[in-house]
């Protein structure tokens, strides 16, 4: 392909069984926040393999911003803190469309002594922002801010105290990690107590406190819903970024609908990021799976089995799994995801919308979809400016003809390129 990308864009058909090795790039999730507290740290420290995508580019603005400095020429960042130290001149962050951007550097900011201005795309002005924002108020940060959404000022005094909080994460898991990043630079450290409908996508919160006990930052979450984390140093160190699992799915799954064979390399044997779960999933929908020192490989065994799951700590995974679904021979039940309405955008109304304009039979349901396969077309799969969307539609069309993925280039903001290394397996594909 040339570096001009078609929009929409033909998807390509898998129309022979593949036999694939695939390297992907670092995770979007480990890499924001080991750039977060490398920003707090004691000292300077090293974020090796990073992803270089909008949201971790957001991210390395965003604490340059407040006083860090974040290199990032290639592939191994370096971080010298500066964040604590004492700063009288006003700052503005770009979020984006970054989630872990508009949540997790207002902490930050908060440590400051002077006013951070936040802003993002357009759409980012409709995700939910309350409970964070409440939350800073309740520990006495000064939030400038018309509505409960981006735009919006933290007005930071150069400390915050800390103490006990009550906030209520049911939209999204990132408003406890936010917090529980910052604290341990705040005077008494933090409790957050959550209060609502269970909080979604836990293996998030359980790698947050995992980067926070790796840097010997003392953290409890032994009680269901509360975590404590105690004031004191953050370890300087050099780390190195796991890759995207969430960003396997549509690979993995080019297995299934090609009846062929995808190797992702490195996949680590012990993990809390949430794509880990693509090994079960897959394997109840009908892929032989198996892990060893070679990676994960997935292989198509011919069959695609609808299913019945509760994806509410595994969102991320759900538009893929519902274009695989589209795909299989019985009906399937997709549960527990209400909170993926607040992502990029509504990904249920989205789905719905998507795969019904396709063909499948969809109900939308408040908490999830219910999807009846049959004959699929092609046609233009929209994506709403939503990664996640763009690779339901890839995997759509790797087993149906004339699909076109419109802004396929949203993957960027994962997995940069991802058009052309998706593209490029394809054409390289063994033919019979």
């Amino acid at each position: 392909m040339s570096d001009a990308v078609a929009d929409p864009w033909p998807a390509p058909r898998a129309r022979f069984p593949v036999d694939l090795r695939v390297e992907l790039p670092g995770s979007k999730s480990l890499t924001n926040r080991e750039l977060v507290l490398a920003a707090l740290a004691e000292g300077p420290g090293v974020v090796r393999r990073a992803l270089r995508s909008r949201d971790t580019a957001l991210m390395a603005a965003a604490l340059t911003s407040l006083g860090s400095a974040v290199h990032t020429r290639g592939s191994d960042w370096s971080v010298t803190p500066g964040i604590l130290a004492t700063a009288d001149r006003p700052a503005s962050v770009d979020c984006g469309l970054a989630g872990t951007v508009m949540r997790f550097v207002p902490p930050l900011a908060a440590l400051r002594g002077a006013p951070t201005a936040f802003d993002g795309d357009p759409h980012a002005r409709t995700r939910p922002m309350g409970a964070i924002l409440t939350a800073l108020r309740g520990l006495g940060v000064e939030v400038d801010a018309a509505e409960d959404r981006l735009p919006f000022t933290i007005n930071g005094s150069g400390a915050v105290a800390g103490g006990s909080v009550r906030i209520d994460a049911s939209a999204s898991s990132q408003f406890v990690s936010a917090l529980l990043l910052a604290a341990p630079r705040y005077d008494d450290g933090i409790e957050v107590l959550h209060v609502g409908a269970p909080v979604p996508s836990l293996p998030h919160i359980e790698m947050t406190v995992a980067c926070l006990r790796a840097r010997g930052v003392e953290v409890d979450d032994s009680v269901p819903d509360r975590w404590r984390v105690h004031p004191g140093p953050i370890s300087a160190l050099d780390v190195a970024i796991e890759p995207d699992l969430s960003n396997a799915a549509p690979f993995l799954m080019l297995a299934m609908t090609s009846g062929g064979r995808v190797q992702v390399a490195d996949w680590p044997t012990a993990t809390t990021q949430a794509g880990d779960a693509l090994r079960e999933i897959l394997a109840t929908m009908g892929a032989e799976v198996s892990l060893d020192g070679d990676g994960l490989t997935v292989t198509g065994t011919g069959i695609i089995s609808g299913l019945d799951i509760d994806l509410h700590d595994v969102g991320e995974l759900a538009p893929a799994v519902a274009a695989l679904a589209a795909l299989a021979d019985s009906p399937s039940r997709l549960r527990g995801i209400a909170h993926i309405r607040g992502h990029e955008t509504d990904r249920l109304a989205a789905l719905a919308a998507e795969l019904t304009a396709r063909g499948a039979g969809v109900v939308e349901h408040e908490d999830g979809l219910e999807i009846t396969p049959a004959p699929l077309h092609g046609g233009v799969f929209h994506t709403y400016a939503d990664h996640r969307m763009a690779h339901a539609g890839v995997v759509i069309g790797s087993a149906v003809d004339g699909v076109l993925v419109e802004n396929v280039t949203t993957t960027s903001k994962t997995f940069p390129g991802f058009e052309r290394v998706w593209s490029g397996l394809l054409d390289g594909a063994a033919r019979p």
